[in-house]
């Protein structure tokens, strides 16, 4: 039944995550709001649909562990893993807008979430303060799409219009959303299972196991999104739904649970952190030709292999932990670091040139070839 439970949920979600990107695709064309823009909205809140109901469902339950992880784990995984895998299969362009407002939003959340955290509890205050964020976020994001998008139209405005049927992409995107939350449910109760059986804590398995199957729709949309062209897609979807997690799922799941959302101190002092990381380290990987490359996406899924192999090795106890917190600390993280510093610097570097050489070349066209105004070489400045 195992099996069934997560070859079948397998199934159902990459069908799900197709006829989500061809609704979501169609809805963004006929409201003039660009693949991006819907990716980090509407998609992301869709995709964000299985954290949400896990994250509820567990607060109410009585399991704060496995809320708090599902959340931070699946954050940690939309970038590592989500971006990674997609990333492999086709280099993804990032727009200048994601660089510039979105990432660094869904970095300022993550350090929101951490400082309201320190206390133990995220209470119902802090859900409504991370809810009122999310809409206000929403609202700004979809003002500037409508503004781009009328400057597009006024430029465009001969071409020919596109058939679209907006309430057919509604259904899909309906249908895409079910099809999803099904999928991720059935791979969520089969991983569960065997995780329980080898005998890991609630919390390991909400930032691992559950995290990882919640974060199944997000993997599929962005996956097919990268193989069908939509770019933009892949990486809003990622970048959104890391800030939907935090706002809406955190947010929602504080404010209905009696008492807010307890938080265990092993994941304010490792896991959060770690997300924050991960959030900051999107920042130089985007902004170095606004495209995370094969190489790059490779290093994210290294990164989230070691991350997952940690958390075991932490859950067991075993004797090789020393030892592989040393290799992480000494070696692969300030290599890490130190590579993006240098790739940052040559970027800034080869920008610094080409705006230096772009003002030279408007030098040279208001001047003669021997540095006078053109067309007046007898005048002496």
């Amino acid at each position: 039944m195992t099996v069934l439970l997560l070859a079948g949920g397998f199934v159902v979600l990459v069908v799900g995550g197709e006829i989500l990107v061809r609704g979501a695709g169609g809805l963004a064309r006929f409201f003039g709001m660009s693949p991006l823009v819907v990716g980090l909205t509407v998609v992301s809140f869709a995709t964000s649909s299985p954290e949400l109901a896990v994250t509820v469902g567990a607060s109410l339950s009585g399991s704060p562990g496995l809320a708090v992880g599902n959340v931070v784990g699946s954050n940690i995984t939309n970038v590592l893993l989500v971006l990674g895998i997609a990333g492999l299969i086709l280099p993804l362009a990032v727009q200048r807008a994601v660089v510039r407002h979105d990432v660094p939003v869904m970095f300022g959340l993550s350090v929101v979430l951490l400082l309201l955290s320190l206390g133990g509890t995220v209470t119902r205050l802090d859900g409504a303060v991370l809810l009122a964020a999310l809409v206000a976020y929403v609202l700004w994001r979809v003002v500037q799409s409508r503004r781009t998008a009328t400057t597009v139209d006024d430029d465009d405005a001969a071409a020919p219009p596109r058939r679209n049927n907006p309430w057919l992409n509604a259904l899909l995107v309906a249908v895409g959303v079910a099809l999803l939350i099904v999928g991720a449910g059935w791979l969520v109760d089969g991983a569960t299972a065997v995780a329980t059986e080898l005998g890991l804590s609630e919390l390991v398995i909400g930032l691992t196991v559950v995290a990882v199957g919640t974060s199944l729709p997000e993997l599929a949309t962005s996956v097919i999104a990268a193989i069908r062209g939509d770019v933009e897609m892949a990486v809003g979807n990622v970048v959104g739904s890391n800030i939907f997690n935090i706002g809406a799922v955190m947010g929602l799941a504080a404010v209905i649970s009696p008492g807010g959302v307890p938080v265990e101190p092993g994941a304010v002092r490792f896991d959060l952190p770690v997300m924050i990381a991960v959030a900051l380290a999107l920042i130089p990987v985007a902004f170095t030709g606004f495209r995370v490359a094969r190489w790059e996406a490779g290093l994210f899924v290294a990164y989230y292999a070691a991350y997952v192999a940690y958390l075991l090795l932490d859950s067991a106890g075993h004797d090789a932990l020393p030892a592989f917190n040393t290799v992480m600390l000494v070696f692969v993280i300030p290599i890490t670091v130190l590579t993006l510093a240098v790739l940052v610097s040559y970027e800034l570097g080869l920008r610094r040139g080409h705006q230096l050489s772009g003002r030279g070349a408007v030098r040279r066209e208001t001047s003669g070839g021997d540095g006078t105004p053109a067309g007046d070489g007898d005048t002496k400045e």
